[in-house]
Formats: C-alpha cells, structure tokens, sequence
C-alpha cells in the first residue's frame, strides 16, 4: 500500500519521507474547487510551481506527486513544466471524458507516471472507454468530489452502496493500479480507518491519502512533530495491513457489513439532524 501525504513544506516534506511516507504530493489543482467545496470543512490547497521545485530537492526515497488543474487550454505547458521540475507522477483531476484522458497521456508522453483522479459521475459511467485507453499506469478514486457529483450525503456511501468495488473490479481486471479516498489515523475518524483499510485490503486497494488528521492540526512541520508521531502512525498501519493477510474471508466480509451498517447509521442522522 502507498501511502500518500499532502504537503508544500519542505522540513515536513523531508520528515514524512523518513517516517515511511511513499509518496509526498504537492496539489496544483485550484480550477473550480472553490466552486465545489468551498461551503465544506475541507482543505483546499495553495501550492505553488515552486513547491514542486522546493520538495523534489528534499525527497531521495518517497516519490513525488503532482496533482495538476483538469484539462485547459495550457495543460500542455503545466504538465511539461511539473515533469521538468522533477515529478516522478502526474495526477489529472475532474475529467469527465476519454478524450481528457487522451490529451493527458500524450501531454505525459511516456515520461512520468500517469495517474488518474476519477471523481466525476462522467468518468464512472464512462469506465469501459477510459480503461480501454492505452497509457493509463494509475487510477485513485476520490470519494469526495464524487459523491457531491452524485448528490450523496457522505462520501463512504460509495463504498458501502458498491460504486468503489464495481470500480475496483474493472481496475483491477484492467491490470491497472488502484487505489481510493483517504483515511484517518487507525482506529479514528468517523467511519473507523480500520474498518475502511479492510475493504482496502479486500478490494485489493494499492494506494490511500492519509487524511489531514495526519497533520494533527499543525500550520508547520515543527507543530506536526509536536503534535503527532507520524512514524508511530504509519507504522500502525502497515501492522494492520500485515494483519489482514491472515484473516478469513468471513471476517473480511464482516467488516465489509460493518461498514455498511456504520455509514447508514451515519446517513441516517445527518438526514434527521
């Protein structure tokens, strides 16, 4: 499982790297996101060209991840500058059609990674042409963007209703790596991050966001180191995961139930709430 951790700072850059952090991403992405999640508690990003510059110079083991705006009239030359400054992925957001997907590969051009951020009603009903796309080395699902695409109530509704595993089969199958969402810390969050690594494994899941719970509410790398022990926490997980290598299909189908009884639960009282 890769791990990916969000940041534009470079000391805490250089420390997730060191606590087993696979991949530091820096997020470019600022076309119509206010738009769609301004009114939400989530982070919306203000990296720059010049973080990528910045945290390649730092990274010597953990990739690194560039998160581009959807398709534009001068994606060619984001692209190409992103690669020059040393990304080892590109990842493309919000794209709706097969013809998104084309552009991108031939604006990659073979030289990096090619990661796609499905998260469009569009491209979920479009999965067989997309996957049919020769050139496509990733596919991360995001459940956020997604389920307000699909006016759901809580984004792990696409987990527990099946949309992630019918996309996860068709991935898969594919030969395609793939992975979904984010997640808190172990144990925590609320739909429990053990529950949701469960159907990671059980999906046969390669790649996870470490959620902003991970960052512990610090503006810096000095309150992260003060606030959380990453290497602790990553850690957990990969315990975890090493766990789940010897259960049972039943238990995995129990959890599997438990995260379709906890996320109705939540719906349910947003609902009344």
């Amino acid at each position: 499982m890769d791990y990916i951790f969000i940041t534009n700072d470079v000391d805490t850059a250089r420390y997730a790297q060191s606590c087993g952090v696979d991949r530091i991403m820096v997020d470019l992405e600022i076309t119509g996101k206010n738009e769609r999640q301004g009114h939400l508690n989530t982070v919306i990003s203000n990296h720059s060209l010049k973080d990528v510059a910045n945290v390649r110079n730092v990274l010597n083991k953990s990739k690194l991840l560039v998160r581009v705006n959807p398709i534009h009239d001068n994606s060619k030359d984001e692209i190409n500058e992103v690669i020059r400054l040393g990304a080892d992925i590109v990842m493309l957001p919000m794209f709706t059609t097969p013809k998104e997907v084309v552009e991108f590969i031939s604006h990659i051009d073979g030289r990096v990674t090619v990661n796609l951020l499905l998260e469009t009603p569009q491209a979920l009903v479009r999965i067989n042409e997309i996957l049919s796309i020769p050139g496509i080395n990733e596919i991360h699902v995001g459940l956020n963007d997604l389920h307000l695409g699909t006016g759901l109530e809580f984004m792990f509704e696409l987990l527990s209703g099946g949309i992630v595993e019918y996309l996860s089969d068709k991935i898969n199958a594919a030969g395609i790596k793939f992975g979904f969402g984010g997640i808190a810390r172990l144990g925590q969050g609320m739909l429990d991050s053990s529950l949701i690594l469960s159907e990671h494994y059980r999906l046969n899941s390669k790649m996870v966001i470490l959620s902003r719970d991970f960052h512990g509410g610090a503006k810096n790398y000095l309150e992260l180191k003060e606030s959380i022990d990453l290497k602790h926490e990553v850690d957990s997980i990969n315990k975890y995961m090493n766990e789940l290598n010897n259960i049972t299909n039943e238990k995995l189908n129990y959890n599997r139930f438990q995260v379709i009884d906890k996320v109705r639960q939540i719906v349910n009282k947003n609902l009344i709430s």
